[in-house]
């Protein structure tokens, strides 16, 4: 018989239930025990939701972020946040986000909050990890609380458990050294922490424990690859059984590697490596148990169950009882429940699949390989169904639209002079001072906002009254901004959900759900929308609030766009066509929004690109391909502009030296990076390359409450100025502002350019 299990849930609720729970602990409105319950309850309910499976994951749940429990597992917090008031759950948060809850802060010993956890991507998802944090001094010491909790509670109502931890040599790998230092030497160090929480598990009588170990799809070096056999090797001795878990991407030359590590199980992500399952089997030990990923974890589209079953089947034959299945990751990049959505078009919504229901197919396909096809006759035909009507749909092909990128040629993504002779041109139009102060484009989504929003999509607030709402949100964005000193404005974006689904909305091609969220980070959640069909743009997006803005004001004002890579990223993307073709659809479309905008006598105009480093494949070998036609589609988008109109693009939270060159083609006039949370380490990658156009190093870490202080800012712009010359570099935060309240912003923002200003008398 087949097994069934699960890598992971999504955590944060199908109400998002965790999200508010800690933002009201945060704002101390609650206590910690009743964020504690409201945890609990999230908890039991998935594992309820998850009973039809032969193995059910525990320890996916986390407060905030699972790399960050894992450190917290394994005794490895930063020195910097020991010694406060409060529990473990206040450092942990500390980490997270510089600060616990209100009431839980030591006033006298760090009112100020500490300094956060460096952020970045986890792969190539849109989901963020804490990054554990290492020197030579490093030690860890076992603290299995949190697991043995999940575990005592899953036990108690019957679930069969399956621990899931992240293995020792990904742990070392997603972290950062903070000295010159070498991760792998830590690996003695850690492995017999590892030791002692396996056999933890073996004394609450687990039987099988999932590691995960996704750096192996990744390029390893010998040493890398030394490491995993030592790890392994040290871990042999034990009475628990291992899943190793690899998911995102192939094994390829790490196949082999994988398949003789001493564990009891390989499970492989067959969306992305179904070609290597057959390998692995004839690698693997006669009594290995196989896990193949059937299920796409990170998209919502459903199953073809026909089509998996023809592969499937003969390798059932083959294995037997040692076939495991499953979705290929874990469900946290998944919405919970597709049936909460009421609103969503029947047809799309027949084409879709949400956690619950991928787990729904995941149970038919068991059905089938294990008592026959006729069984689930009826869900497989209604499958059918669905697959053919998705395939067949006129809603999903555009004549038009595929005859604009027929069209497609190298012209479009040129601008007409190079950088020095804009520059100069775009200088004399807006006279800006020396180290220029600017925001990432949105300020505060207060509750005034979120209401009148939520009055005009339910119908009880009409187009004008909407209008003028968020008119006057505008105006006061701009009057705080005209006080505080900034050179160069923005609207706000009061008007905006989210900078994805807000431009979504406005394109042909696109549906949304309701409650189709996702997390991001913490209690950061993002409803993705979904890419069915060719891209297009009925009409303009932003011109009109853009041009409105202007009038409260003789400065600058920005138009805020977001760029079609971060748009496609950040989407659930149609899986019939390259992501390539959609991307340039969606390059055509924002290009016209740019031209309006130009048209409409806005001069600077921002084009979000936060995601173009996340959609890099997890190989460097296909890095070319990727960043060919991303950085293509960003200057289809961009360049069609005048030599006066001055392009500035923004990434955010993400490793860019390795790609510098090519952030270097897009040519954008300006570009705005995060390096608060790092420190401007960031910044490194313009020691060996002489980035040639401008740059605003991020100096205000808006996903924390801690306010910057000017000294604080005036260093890092001076360690900046260390590889950028002075006359080349802005002043702005890290991101946008619209998770921040105005009581936050203000003293942070007044500190910024006071910080301008100060840099401007030493230049």
């Amino acid at each position: 018989m087949v097994t069934t299990h699960n890598l992971g849930f999504p955590r944060i609720g199908a109400k998002r239930e965790l999200k508010f729970a800690l933002e009201k602990y945060w704002k101390n409105e609650s206590s910690r025990d009743e964020l504690k319950h409201v945890g609990a309850q999230l908890r039991e309910r998935h594992w309820k939701d998850q009973a039809g499976l032969d193995f059910v994951p525990v320890g996916d749940f986390a407060f905030y972020d699972q790399v960050l429990d894992m450190s917290v597992t394994l005794g490895n917090l930063p020195e910097r946040v020991r010694g406060f008031h409060g529990d473990a759950l206040d450092n942990y948060f500390r980490v997270a986000r510089g600060r616990s809850a209100h009431g839980a802060e030591d006033h006298s010993a760090c009112c100020g909050g500490v300094a956060a956890g460096e952020m970045t991507k986890w792969f190539d998802t849109n989901y963020h990890y804490i990054v554990p944090e290492f020197d030579a001094n490093t030690n860890f010491s076992l603290d299995p609380s949190r697991l043995l909790e999940q575990v005592t509670q899953a036990r108690a109502l019957g679930v069969k458990a399956k621990p899931v931890i992240i293995g020792p040599v990904t742990y070392l790998w997603l972290g950062k050294a903070k000295d010159d230092s070498d991760k792998l030497a830590l690996l003695p160090r850690l492995l017999p922490v590892y030791a002692a929480l396996l056999d933890y598990f073996t004394a609450q009588g687990i039987e099988w424990v999932q590691i995960d170990e996704p750096v192996l799809v990744t390029e390893l070096d010998a040493t890398w690859r030394q490491a995993f056999r030592t790890a392994y090797e040290s871990l042999s001795e034990r009475r628990v059984k291992l899943l190793l878990a690899t998911y995102f991407g192939q094994l390829q030359d790490n196949l082999e590697l994988a398949c003789k590590l001493p564990v009891d199980g390989l499970h492989l992500d067959a969306i992305n490596a179904r070609d290597e399952i057959v390998k692995a089997v004839a690698h693997l030990p006669a009594t290995s148990v196989v896990s193949v990923g059937a299920i796409n974890g990170r998209n919502i589209w459903k199953t073809d169950l026909t089509a998996a079953l023809e592969w499937l089947e003969p390798l059932h034959r083959s294995l037997g009882d040692r076939l495991w299945i499953a979705p290929s990751c874990s469900l946290l990049h998944t919405p919970v429940d597709l049936n909460s959505e009421q609103k969503l078009d029947a047809d799309i919504k027949s084409w879709l699949a949400f956690a619950l229901q991928k787990l729904d197919e995941l149970t038919v396909l068991a059905g089938a390989l294990n008592n026959g096809r006729d069984s689930v006759a009826d869900a497989l035909a209604a499958n059918a169904k669905a697959i053919e009507s998705r395939r067949t749909s006129p809603r999903v092909h555009n004549p038009a639209v595929k005859a604009a990128i027929a069209r497609i040629d190298a012209s479009l993504g040129k601008r007409a002079s190079a950088y020095a002779q804009r520059a100069e041109k775009q200088s004399t139009i807006l006279n800006l001072p020396a180290f220029p102060t600017t925001t990432i484009g949105s300020f505060p989504q207060t509750g005034e906002i979120r209401h009148a929003r939520s009055q005009f999509k339910a119908g009880e607030l009409d187009q004008a009254g909407y209008k003028a709402a968020m008119e006057q949100e505008i105006t006061r964005a701009v009057k705080e901004q005209e006080a505080l000193g900034l050179d160069v404005l923005v609207h706000g974006e009061a008007e905006r959900n989210d900078m994805v689904e807000y431009f979504g909305e406005q394109l042909d091609g696109y549906a949304f759900s309701q409650f189709g969220w996702v997390q991001s980070y913490g209690s950061r959640c993002v409803k993705p929308p979904i890419l069915f069909g060719d891209i297009s743009r009925p009409k303009a997006i932003t011109v009109e609030w853009t041009r409105y803005a202007q009038s409260q004001t003789v400065k600058p004002m920005k138009g805020m766009l977001t760029g079609p890579v971060t748009i496609l990223n950040w989407s659930f993307v149609r899986d019939d066509q390259p992501r390539s073709v959609s991307c340039y659809q969606l390059a055509l479309a924002i290009r016209e929004e740019v031209l309006d905008l130009e048209q409409a006598g806005v001069r600077v105009i921002q084009i979000d690109e936060a995601a173009l480093r996340e959609g890099l494949p997890l190989r460097r070998a296909q890095w070319n391909e990727y960043l060919q036609w991303a950085v293509e589609s960003f200057r289809i988008t961009a360049n069609g502009v005048k030599d006066e109109t001055q392009i500035h693009t923004h990434m955010c939270y993400s490793e860019f030296n390795d790609i510098i060159a090519s952030i270097a083609d897009m040519d954008a006039d300006v570009i705005t990076i995060e390096t608060s949370r790092s420190d401007m380490e960031l910044l490194d990658a313009f020691d060996n390359f002489k980035y040639p156009n401008e740059i605003g190093p991020g100096v205000y870490d808006i996903h924390s409450p801690n306010i910057p202080s000017q000294e604080h800012i005036v260093n890092l712009m001076k360690k900046a100025a260390e590889r950028i010359p002075a006359e080349r570099l802005w002043v702005n935060p890290d991101c946008g502002l619209k998770t921040r309240a105005w009581t936050e912003v203000i003293p942070a923002l007044t500190n910024m350019v006071a910080a301008a200003r100060t840099l401007r008398q030493s230049a």
